[in-house]
């Protein structure tokens, strides 16, 4: 019987896979990425499924469930006082698992990415971040197998062309399957300046303070749990692919009257695509009975329980097409649309 992908994901939809493939270790990994280039098969390399809408139709080719979760920590010295650690983790390492070790042995720079579901693989292609942090902020380097070249490369964090959501291997797609990513922690007990201001204010400290690792870690993931952002089998409001849309960067002239404002380094604006969502009309559990907006946050779209792909992705355009035809901003998605489009 063929893999159904909707069990794979966490939006819970997507049809079959017509090749299916674990990869426990990293040799796998590779054997099965080469062998599906050898036969000139379509490849999905699936990590937590998190980040993915899958149509209906399925997948016309090879998926590879990405299982590789070896962790090596190379410490610098003893306790809290010392330098740093670096962390290498497999690309399929639970990335809510890398992030409560780093919030228990005192690495600093990722406790605010607390509740964020998926591997570790995905995390540098996305350069996901939450609450004022980036990944790209802890990253040293970044090891992949290149489907172009056939080989093994090392990307130094300088050279993955981290931005707002986005990296050198988003933007060349299917080029680059990670393997592994390393990680430079600072060590301590208190956790890398707050520069979120809810996160701040649930913890009772001004912006740029600092709080203790375990304090934000636990501040996180209620602020998550409060938006439905951390995963409930019980809990259709998970049922989700996180964040559809990306907050848009705007020139200055182009951000809403009233819309939160973020200026960037480079003179643009970063505003709120859920600000903009609700202003358009589209309030929380807008939608119908398969697919509809969360009821606890406006940037996810939910699976109520039998959805389909064609579901989510007719909300999304209504979505997307009502925030146009009201500020003249187009949203963009975040998750990876595959065999679909907007």
């Amino acid at each position: 019987m063929a893999e159904l992908l909707r069990t794979h994901t966490t939006l819970r939809v997507g049809g079959p896979a017509r090749r299916w493939v674990v990869a426990a270790d990293e040799r796998e990994l590779v054997a099965a990425v080469g062998e599906a280039d050898e036969r000139g098969e379509p490849l999905l390399v699936l990590g937590g499924g998190s980040n993915l809408v899958v149509a209906d139709e399925g997948f016309p080719g090879t998926v590879v469930q990405v299982r590789h979760d070896a962790l090596r920590v190379d410490q610098d010295g003893e306790g809290p006082s010392c330098g740093g650690v670096s962390v290498t983790a497999g690309a399929g390492h639970d990335w809510d698992e890398l992030v409560s070790t780093a919030v228990e042995k005192g690495w600093v720079g990722v406790e605010a990415l607390s509740g964020i579901p998926g591997t570790v693989g995905a995390t540098p292609i996305q350069n996901v971040g939450a609450y004022g942090q980036e990944v790209a902020q802890t990253i040293a380097s970044v090891r992949v197998w290149d489907r172009r070249l056939r080989g093994v490369r090392t990307f130094a964090a300088a050279d993955c062309g981290f931005g707002y959501r986005s990296s050198r291997f988003k933007a060349d797609p299917g080029r680059h399957v990670v393997l592994d990513v390393t990680f430079q922690f600072r060590q301590g007990d208190l956790g890398a300046p707050v520069a979120y201001a809810e996160l701040a204010r649930t913890l009772g400290v001004e912006t740029g303070q600092r709080a203790p690792l375990a304090d934000v870690r636990a501040a996180v993931l209620g602020l998550r749990r409060g938006k439905g952002m951390v995963l409930d089998a019980e809990d259709h409001d998970t049922w989700s692919a996180g964040s559809f849309f990306t907050n848009p960067v705007l020139p200055p002239a182009e951000v809403p009257e009233g819309a939160p404002a973020w200026p960037q380094p480079d003179g643009t604006v970063k505003t709120s695509a859920a600000w903009l969502i609700e202003h358009a009309g589209f309030t929380k559990g807008y939608g119908g009975p398969a697919a509809s907006l969360s009821a606890k946050h406006t940037l996810a779209l939910t699976n109520r329980g039998d959805a389909s792909a064609a579901d989510v992705l007719a909300l999304a355009r209504e979505i997307r097409d009502g925030v146009q035809a009201r500020f003249g901003v187009r949203l963009v998605n975040e998750p990876v649309l595959v065999g679909c489009e907007l």
